[in-house]
């Protein structure tokens, strides 16, 4: 049976989002449509791309994600220059990496740009932080003169995940003006609403993947110091446009993936982590199937 499917953000913890596609698979579903933000744009590519879960798990199970983490070279200490980092290129990591590993597993499935995908099967959300809006790739690349038809995939996957002051900020060049864009959780964190909108006729049931609680068992956020304040003011931001949206009959039709421990840029993940958060999200996944009514 063909669905339609939304992959939400959250870093690291994404790798649980292969476990729950595991799940789906086993269940006979087969996405026709996907749609991601960060972590999760990543995973629908690679779906969008036909991999199975198995080959998804097997390309994990190889990656050493603390490969991502591309350092610019300079003469002094990492330790010395990331103050510099940060201020001048405005993100510790440049993301090439991340660009060039997504690039590297969609061109041996025959995808280097949109136009390789069939029409709307694939899109992913960025954030323009010149220009104060969300951002639909391909879909909304026209605004900035460029074909989306001719735009590399592997290049707005990088867009999506341009984590803020983690990874260096994606410039888009368009009409003599360039465009800061970064990751798309800071606008939307979520985009179920792609899919899924009030008072439109759904195509096929459409299945989301969000690693958090469900709204009504979220925690608090514990803010006592300015730490604490700097993660629930980018949770709330990550979250809050999302969240007005999610009533109580589209969260029938989400997994809820809580990953409570687990850092969104913790990138010194061990092995056994790695392997436990993709077994919790096809826990998640098989709890939710058994009384999904779609």
């Amino acid at each position: 049976m063909f669905i339609d499917g939304v992959f939400s953000g959250g870093g690291i913890k994404g790798f649980a989002l292969i476990g729950a596609y595991d799940a789906v698979q086993k269940r006979g579903f087969q996405f026709k449509r996907v749609a991601g933000t960060s972590a999760g744009s990543i995973v629908a590519a690679l779906i969008a791309a036909r991999y199975t879960s198995n080959e998804i798990y097997q390309l994990v199970d190889e990656l050493d994600v603390k490969k991502f983490l591309d350092e610019r070279k300079t003469l002094l200490p990492f330790s010395v220059t990331k103050w510099l980092l940060l201020y001048w290129r405005l993100g510790l990591y440049k993301g090439v990496e991340l660009e060039n590993w997504m690039a590297e597993k969609l061109a041996a499935r025959g995808i280097r740009t949109f136009a390789d995908l069939p029409p709307q099967s694939l899109r992913v959300i960025a954030s323009d932080l010149t220009n104060g809006r969300l951002v639909v790739l391909p879909d909304d690349l026209v605004h900035y003169g460029i074909d989306p038809g001719s735009f590399p995939v592997a290049k707005a996957i990088r867009m999506s995940c341009s984590l803020p002051y983690f990874f260096e900020p994606v410039k888009l060049q368009a009409y003599s003006r360039s465009s800061v864009i970064v990751d798309g959780g800071v606008l939307s964190n979520f985009p179920m609403w792609l899919f899924d909108r009030e008072n439109v006729k759904k195509t096929r049931p459409v299945l989301g993947i969000k690693l958090s609680h469900n709204l009504s068992e979220r925690p608090p956020n514990k803010i006592s110091n300015a730490i604490q304040m700097y993660e629930a003011l980018f949770e709330t931001m990550k979250d809050a446009h999302d969240a007005r949206y999610i009533s109580r009959k589209h969260a029938q039709n989400i997994i809820f993936i809580p990953t409570d421990g687990v850092l969104t840029a913790e990138f010194e993940l061990t092995d056994q982590k790695k392997m436990d958060l993709l077994e919790h999200g096809r826990q998640c996944a098989e709890q939710f199937f058994a009384s999904w009514s779609y």
